[in-house]
């Protein structure tokens, strides 16, 4: 039987879980995360995500059939929080979630990754914004990416709750892996028996994205949100490719945005250009 805990006040448990929001050192000490949302919740799930613990709305006076078909899993810790409190760690300034979950975060390494042929992968480089992070990793997921990588030792963590909240639920379907540098991910892929081509964006790269063909095994690189990418992955880079804009833009795309266009036109590329017969 899971154990429930009543939760009223704001105790030691309590804060515990606030700390898994707001202190980036202590959730990946304690190696777990909040998560709210019918999909998020149900991603995890469905991918052996291991829920740690469900808390769920004291005051409601009925849950859904979903909720309570969660809390039925056997051996999974139940608390029982007033609303007042449940809204604090919802977030959000509007009524109380019906439920979260501690979600434990999952190890994955770069040495874990293997390529194939048609493999996509997006690089992430230095981000400060969790929203666009999160963003990023929906796309890699809409767009068929393989994995995402995001290079940097104080890049933005992608289990941020405004990361994991933008990017509804694809995080727990898409590989996502931290590496320290730029040289990390380019020796990891120097050692793939189908080693991915290593495309960086730019606004002022070599040729326009849609000349570089992707579909063979590739990496996106995208930059940091004001500097670009870094001078090692202009090195590194096999090529760079830019996305055209009209001459009358105020501005460039931002990350995210930049990122999604090259992903749709990996994936483009791989429906509309595939020889007869052939998929990537």
């Amino acid at each position: 039987m899971a154990r429930t805990l009543q939760v009223s006040v704001r105790n030691a448990k309590f804060q515990q879980w606030e700390t898994l929001l707001h202190n980036r050192t202590k959730r990946h000490r304690a190696g777990s995360f909040l998560v709210q949302g019918v999909r998020p919740i149900t991603t995890a799930v469905e991918y052996g995500w291991t829920v740690e613990a469900f808390l769920y709305d004291a005051d409601r006076g009925h849950l859904s059939d979903w909720a309570r078909e969660l809390l039925a899993r056997p051996h999974t810790e139940q608390a029982a929080v007033t609303a007042n409190l449940l809204a604090e760690l919802g977030g959000k300034d509007e009524a109380a979630p019906e439920l979260l979950a501690q979600i434990a975060i999952r190890q994955q390494r770069l040495a874990d990754l293997h390529t194939r042929p048609g493999w996509l992968g997006l690089v992430i480089d230095r981000p400060t914004s969790p929203g666009n992070v999160g963003s990023l990793i929906r796309s890699a997921d809409a767009f068929g990416a393989d994995a995402v990588i995001i290079t940097g030792r104080n890049a933005a963590d992608p289990y941020d709750p405004k990361a994991v909240r933008a990017s509804t639920g694809s995080l727990f379907a898409v590989p996502v892996i931290a590496a320290a540098s730029a040289h990390e991910v380019a020796e990891w892929a120097a050692r793939q028996a189908h080693r991915p081509t290593i495309v960086g964006t730019d606004e002022h790269g070599e040729r326009a994205l849609s000349e570089h063909d992707l579909r063979a095994a590739t990496l996106i690189v995208v930059g940091n949100e004001t500097v670009g990418m870094s001078k090692a992955w202009f090195e590194l880079a096999d090529a760079t490719a830019r996305i055209p804009m009209s001459p009358k833009a105020a501005s460039s795309l931002n990350a995210a945005n930049a990122g999604s266009v090259a992903l749709y036109e990996a994936a483009r590329q791989r429906i509309a250009l595939a020889p007869l017969g052939e998929s990537c």
